[in-house]
This record gives structure tokens, sequence and C-alpha cells, in this order.
């Protein structure tokens, strides 16, 4: 018991040394050892009998080294028990560690859920710091490009349904990069941080970029020239076998399997008929650093609304690629499972509808209510509620105002504000008559539907699939 005791004072003095440390803000690499430190004697001290054992945790020893510079952007908590903990930065990683801890090695799986980022929110352009992002996955050993080619194919399948504009997938692959570097003479510490410099180069010049990797990072200037010649490159799989053919490229073994995994990929993507969707990007870098083969990412090639007006821009609206090693860090042997997945930006797709929208001066559809059961004089609840029943049992899409009686004017106002297409009125007269005065909301136009006709006419004029731009 005593010995049990000095252990656990050892632990808590630790403890208060991390949160110490912590509330200096010292270096993440001082931080990192004394938690290696405190994690060693807790294991040392065991699990006390009685106490119930968590064994599910996502402390930040999970999340530091998997996503290079954007690390900063983690959004770390303090716990009472000496502990790095953070809120998750993506899906990915907490994928991994949830096939490495069940020891599965073979499933196809999608998630929606929020992340968090420690960014400087931009609303008009998409950038939160508490967002929704969509992910799907291919987790297994299987011959090269196929789990690949059909994730690019599924973010083509997205983008296009959703019809938000003309997009461009960029894909390259992280052998590739890898192997440009070493032929450029960039030395192995540094080819991460370069990495993430070259992922800029969507955002600014080469010159910006250049600065960065010799003014900031100690880059030799002749070999960011060196980079610079490659990563201005792009095209189709004509590039991909001009490079097969670059007499230093070809030589380097990473380089080559990359380049000839992005042929066989092309391949498959033109069977899938979306190659004309794809480009090869040497710039596209990708800077999270579990990626070990083919990455890609989706950009708008989006057009002034209308003339004068500046483009909409959002940035990526989906982005992935390939990670095997991810899983095997998680491990207790390191086992890997090779994975691929892509993410969609469900918040930036949502800024650019609204920015649309709004351009367009239209109102954004808060309903999917295809039609209100309305009445024009006062006294004709019993029949609203009779036709809204049948309209249900129709599977139609209906409501009306929770009014006895409403007036006519702030139905039709309600149908307008919530995007309302239709409107079923209902009168004394057409009670009379047995028919329904149906109101497109947008043209204004009424006509006159018999009764049983009506759930035809409805289905009829709302069959089109609703788009949400």
């Amino acid at each position: 018991m005593a010995e049990r005791a000095a252990l656990e004072e050892l632990v808590r003095l630790q403890g208060e040394r991390v949160r110490v440390l912590k509330q200096q803000k010292a270096s993440a690499e001082e931080i990192e050892k004394e938690v290696a430190k405190l994690l060693k004697l807790k294991a040392q001290l065991g699990p006390d009998e009685g106490k119930q054992k968590f064994v599910l945790k996502t402390p930040k020893e999970t999340l530091t080294g998997k996503y290079g510079e954007d690390s900063k952007l983690i959004y770390d908590l303090k716990d009472q028990g000496g502990e790095l903990l953070s809120l998750r930065y993506d899906l990915t990683v907490p994928f991994a560690r949830y096939l490495a801890m069940n020891k599965l090695t073979n499933i196809k799986r999608y998630h929606i859920a929020k992340v968090y980022r420690r960014d400087n929110p931009a609303m008009t352009r998409g950038r939160y710091r508490e967002f929704y992002q969509c992910d799907f996955d291919i987790a297994g050993q299987f011959d090269p490009m196929i789990p690949d080619a059909e994730c690019l194919k599924i973010m083509c399948e997205i983008l296009s349904s959703l019809q938000i504009g003309d997009f461009l997938v960029k894909v390259n692959d992280r052998r590739i990069l890898d192997g440009m570097f070493a032929i450029c003479g960039v030395p192995d510490s540094k080819f991460r941080t370069i990495c993430s410099s070259v992922d800029k180069l969507d955002k600014v010049s080469w010159e910006e970029v250049k600065n960065e990797m010799v003014g900031e990072k100690g880059l030799a200037p002749e070999v960011a020239d060196r980079i610079g010649d490659y990563v201005q490159q792009h095209g189709g799989v004509s590039l991909v076998e001009q490079l097969l053919q670059d007499p230093e490229l070809s030589q380097n073994k990473q380089a080559l399997e990359g380049l000839g995994d992005l042929k066989l990929l092309f391949e498959y993507l033109t069977l899938f008929g979306i190659a004309d969707k794809i480009s090869f990007d040497l710039s596209l870098a990708r800077g999270l650093d579990y990626y070990t083969g083919v990455i890609y990412e989706a950009v708008l090639l989006q057009t002034p609304v209308r003339a004068g007006e500046e483009p909409l821009g959002v940035g990526s609206v989906a982005a992935g690629g390939r990670y095997d090693g991810l899983v095997g860090m998680f491990d207790p042997k390191g086992r890997k499972v090779p994975c691929v997945g892509l993410s969609i930006g469900v918040e930036r797709i949502f800024s650019i509808v609204e920015q649309r929208l709004e351009a367009l001066e239209e109102k954004v559809r808060t309903t999917e209510t295809q039609v209100l059961v309305a009445s024009a004089q006062k006294k004709l609840l019993e029949e609203r509620l009779k036709l809204v029943s049948e309209l249900w049992d129709a599977g139609i899409k209906a409501e009306l105002l929770y009014k006895k009686n409403p007036k006519l004017l702030n139905q039709l106002q309600y149908c307008e504000e919530a995007g309302i297409p239709l409107v079923a009125i209902i009168g004394e007269q057409e009670l009379k008559d047995g028919v329904i005065k149906l109101r497109s909301v947008a043209s204004r136009e009424e006509v006159d539907v018999r009764r049983e006709d009506l759930v035809e006419e409805i289905k009829r004029r709302t069959s089109q699939p609703l788009c949400i731009c």
C-alpha cells in the first residue's frame, strides 16, 4: 500500500508539472516529453482495483504528429489528470484509431460529424472553427488504384449532383512529391515543411512560396528553383507519361511507383467517365502528414454570377487521399491497414449556395414542404384538416398554418418566406364546385383542379428533383 501511495504522489507531482508547463506555454516537445513520463508512471501504477477502467480515449497524443504544420490548428484542452486532450481535427484519424482498437482490416463506411479548427473564421469563405464534414473511406488490402478511383468517382458524383457549378479535381501523389524533393536536393528533415509551403501555391504566387522556403525554412535558392520547375506543371495523363521519361525523376524509386499508379488511376477514371474532371497537378501537396500515396482536392471553377462581380471563392470543397500507415500508428504491433478516403466540406458548400442565392436575390428554401393547404375564408379549418390528411396519405409533403382563421395574405407570405412552391386554396365556391384552387407561389398563377386529380397534379409539378442552388 505504501509503495502504491508513493507512486500516486509521483503521478500527482508529474501531472502538476505538465499543467505548469502548459500554463507557461512551453514548447510542444518539452510538454510531450513530460507527458510521456507521466504516462510511464501511470503504467507502473496500474489500474486501481474497484475502479472502472476506461479504454476509449482520444487524447492529443493521438492527434499530434499527424497533421504537419496544421497541428497548430488543433484545439487543446486541459485535464485534471495532467493529460493533453483535444477536440478532433478531422474524422480520418479517429477512424484509423477505431480500426486499430477493433482489429478491423476491411470496411467501407461514411461518417458525417463535427470537427474543430483553431482557425481565423471567414464566414463568406466557408471557414469556421466548428463545422461538419462528410467522410467516405475504404479500408483493406486491394489491388492498386481500384478503391482510389471509386473515391474520386464518388467525389465527382456528389459535386455534380449538388449542382454548385463546374469543378476540377486536382490529383498528385505524395511519393512523387518526396521523389521530386529528393532529386532537387531537399534534406530529408525538411520534406514535410517544404511540402506545406508547396501546398500554398493555390493561394499565393510561386515567388511568395519560394521566399518562404528560402527565407523562413532555410532552403538553398537553387534547390527552390528546381522545385519550381516541377510544381508549376499540371495536365493529364500525358504529363504522367512525360514525367515517366524524366531522366532524373524516373530514377527515383518512390516517384516511379507514384507515377505508375497515377497512370493506372487515369485508366480507371477514363472508364468511370470522369477523366475530364481530373487534373494532375504537381503543386498539390495536402499538408497533412498521414498521406502516403495518391492525394486529391476538388476546387470550383466559379464564374461571376453577374458581369463585373467577383467570383465566389471558398477554397477547396472536397479533398482526400491514401493513408496506408495511419492505422499502424495506433496498433500495438504496428499492423498496417491500407486506407483511402475523401472528405466533403459541408459548410463550405452551404456558403457557396447561400452566396449564390443572395447574389441572385433568391431566398434560401428552409423546408421540403411541397404544398401549403390554405383557406380563402373563415370557418374552413375542418376542410383544411381533411385535405391536408388526404395529401399526407398520398405521400405529399404538405402543411397548414396552426390557426383557425388565418388571413389568406398571411398564408401566401408564409409560402414565399419558407420557399413552399404551391398553395392549395380552399374556398366556399371551390367546395361547391368540387375543385381546389392550385396556386404557383413563384408565378402567382392559379388554376382550378378537380379534387380527385389534385394529388397527381401536385406530383406532376413537383416531380423535378429539387435543386439547392
